[in-house]
């Protein structure tokens, strides 16, 4: 029994098992399968082994307990030494060589809308595990494969006198990767519902692209997504995405899906610089073009209505990097490729905001839930002797929404449900306000502003006026507060104080 070469294969995924399984038989082996795996194998003409013909036990509890047996795992670990050899021959057992071997599908199967949770739970390999497990740990002597892409290769390898030690640790590395991923799916499922930062938080990852380069030729870069997931976005036209490229288009369509309105989102270098809702996505994005059409030039944009051929057709006249939607009508694609070649087109599909977000620091990972809790506009204040007209009140509303979007220190002048200048990322909330100014121009005339985080002084407010801006809208709590509403009161403002920030880094 000893001098046999036996290859275990149970497999959930069978694409490409019978040519795989043939040619080991080729090879010499002796195929031992389980269940389904057997049942393909046999009908495909191939003499198999049943797991219980090996173990001397049969599959008991509906197929929950068929590999969980010293015939096997001792087979699996066992070191090619003569004291494990000589142990495996005392209790007529043989060395297992090769363990084919991926998982019940759990995270296809959660995916699925109304899956119960009995469902789910049967959907738990337990036995598939642990094979993985040990063929991964005794490396240096089984060959494990758990990717059928991997079939041609190790059969090639094989065929040629067998695999390198470095061959089969990396084999080793992705069945451990493969293992670790169906975990963290299974405790994320588990999970659900569980406080929104735990204390331990499984996330691995699998690298969907590399990317050309990062931010900067010289760096290297990849889009990674979780294990048993797809990317969100489906390019449908275009050349491929670059590292700023997916982090513009982030950036756009968050702030996109923020909006129950036909909303356009034009972003640059992170930041948008024209937002507006409208009753058409043509006109909400003509009012967005508006607020900076030198910025908007190589920008990312994202609608998060499906973009229609009037929007498209509007959009002739702009070198777009990037447009995203959630889907594009026939005409509205055929004018978009007459375009440009090179304009990205990317449909969104399922793409959602996660209930964390995470960055990496070099003091480690910093998790924080979403920026999209309701406003509860009963917290609101105005704390100015005039209250806004209904007309600033829309600007307001629709001013507050956006500058949640900008970077910190973030200032929006805003008329109507469109902005008309944006102020940035500044170190100084007043140069923030200079930079709405400046690229409002006659537009703040009449505009309002909205404030990210509190006016520490006065002078914001006061650049504003000075400019046209006629109310405000603020979270308030600074220690000058009272100086800061004494200026609005002086200079005729309507000031609004929400009690919320929305500083974004």
């Amino acid at each position: 029994m000893n001098e046999r070469r036996l290859a275990l294969l149970s497999v959930s995924d069978k694409r490409g098992v019978e040519e795989f399984a043939r040619g080991l038989y080729d090879l010499g082996y002796t195929l031992v399968a389980s269940g389904g795996t057997a049942r393909v194998l046999r009908a495909a003409g191939l003499e198999v082994t049943d797991v219980s013909a090996l173990t001397g036990f049969p599959e008991i509890l509906d197929g929950r307990v068929k590999t969980l047996h010293p015939a096997v795992h001792g087979g699996i670990l066992a070191r090619r030494s003569p004291a494990h050899l000589a142990e495996l021959a005392q209790h007529g057992l043989a060395p297992i060589d090769v363990v084919v071997v991926n998982l019940y599908p759990f995270v296809e199967t959660v995916a699925r809308a109304g899956v119960t949770l009995d469902e789910a739970v049967e959907n738990i390999d337990i036995g598939g595990v642990a094979l993985l497990r040990a063929g991964a740990k005794n490396f240096q002597h089984v060959v494990v494969v758990c990717d059928p892409a991997d079939y041609d290769w190790v059969l090639e390898r094989l065929r040629a006198g067998g695999l390198s030690e470095s061959e089969r640790r990396g084999l080793a590395a992705k069945a451990f990767r493969h293992t670790a991923g169906y975990d963290a799916a299974i405790a994320a499922y588990l999970s659900a519902g569980e406080e929104a930062l735990a204390e331990e938080v499984p996330l691995l990852l699998r690298r969907a692209a590399t990317l050309r380069y990062g931010e900067n030729p010289h760096q290297e870069a990849g889009l990674y997504v979780r294990v048993g997931e797809e990317v969100p976005f489906e390019q449908v036209h275009g050349k491929e995405m670059s590292y700023n490229n997916w982090l513009d288009l982030d950036a756009a369509w968050r702030a996109a899906v923020d909006f129950d309105e036909p909303t356009v989102v034009i972003v640059k270098h992170g930041n948008p610089c024209g937002m507006a809702s409208a009753e058409t996505l043509a006109e909400a994005y003509r009012l967005a073009l508006a607020s900076d059409p030198v910025s908007a030039f190589g920008s990312v944009i994202a609608v998060n209505r499906p973009l229609d051929a009037a929007t498209a057709e509007a959009m002739r006249g702009l070198f777009i990097e990037v447009l995203a939607a959630p889907a594009f009508e026939e005409d509205a694609l055929a004018i978009l490729r007459a375009k440009s070649r090179h304009v990205r087109l990317l449909r969104a599909h399922g793409a959602r905001v996660d209930s964390i977000l995470w960055r990496n620091t070099v003091s480690g990972w910093l998790a924080q839930t979403p920026d999209v809790a309701a406003e509860d506009e009963s917290a609101w204040r105005v704390v100015t002797e005039r209250q806004p007209t209904e007309a600033e009140w829309e600007g307001l509303r629709f001013g507050w929404r956006t500058v949640k979007h900008v970077k910190s220190n973030a200032i929006v002048f805003a008329q109507g449900k469109a902005t008309v200048g944006i102020g940035a990322g500044q170190m100084s909330r007043v140069d923030a306000v200079r930079i709405a100014v400046m690229k409002a121009g006659e537009r703040s005339q009449g505009a309002v502003m909205a404030s990210d985080a509190f006016f520490p002084f006065p002078d914001g407010v006061e650049v504003a006026a000075e400019a046209g801006v006629t109310a405000v809208i603020q979270p308030g709590g600074s220690k000058r507060d009272e100086e800061v509403i004494a200026a609005a009161n002086r200079l005729g403002l309507a000031m609004v104080f929400t009690g919320r920030r929305h500083f974004r880094h």
